[in-house]
């Protein structure tokens, strides 16, 4: 479910609809699919089938980005360490860093993990991108699944403004929206 700093958002598939933004986000990565059939030859018994998705290791995660309502220009966008939003976006914790670095561009060697950048909303409020981004895997122990997408208020620095803020946050102020990455069935 998405929030925003105000309180819960109303849910409409496959896009959130926020009092001041709506957004859709989609994350992709290849998947194998194995199939086995379970059962017996035993005519009074079903045979069933399952089915298992496993995911690959190796190559980038895409992130595909909608967004509007937002003021033009741009906003910092940002994976954050949890999918709490018991507290609106404020429980979302800081930006994903299991490596321990400092904040960064997502095309920087040092730099967090959850550190995607920007998106750029034009003049009518609508901020399109497509990330793609080898730190931000669906399986494993760096699992984007069950974290939490932020936009941000302001645009982010790539802890390259000099403020304070710039190498933890990147100065991107307040959090306008955010949404919990889950896995639904295809």
């Amino acid at each position: 479910m998405l929030r925003s700093p105000s309180g819960p958002l109303v849910r409409l598939a496959p896009t959130f609809q926020v009092t001041r933004a709506a957004w859709s986000i989609r994350v992709e990565h290849r998947l194998v699919f194995f199939f086995f059939c379970i059962g017996s030859g035993d005519q009074h018994r079903r045979k069933t089938k399952k089915k298992k998705y496993l995911l690959k290791q190796e190559g980038p995660t895409t992130v595909n980005v909608r967004v509007t309502g937002l003021a033009p220009g741009l906003h910092g966008f940002h994976l954050h360490e949890f999918g709490d939003t018991t507290n609106g976006c404020i429980s979302t914790g800081p930006h994903f860093n299991p490596n321990n670095m400092t904040h960064g561009a997502p095309e920087d060697e040092v730099r967090h993990a959850g550190d995607l950048g920007n998106i750029v909303a034009n003049a009518e409020g609508v901020a399109e991108a497509t990330i793609v981004d080898k730190q931000i895997p669906l399986s494993g122990p760096n699992s984007v699944v069950g974290r939490a997408f932020v936009v941000h208020e302001l645009e982010d620095d790539l802890g390259k403004g000099g403020h304070e803020l710039s190498l933890s946050t990147g100065n991107a102020g307040g959090r306008l929206a955010c949404g919990v990455v889950g896995l639904t069935p295809l």
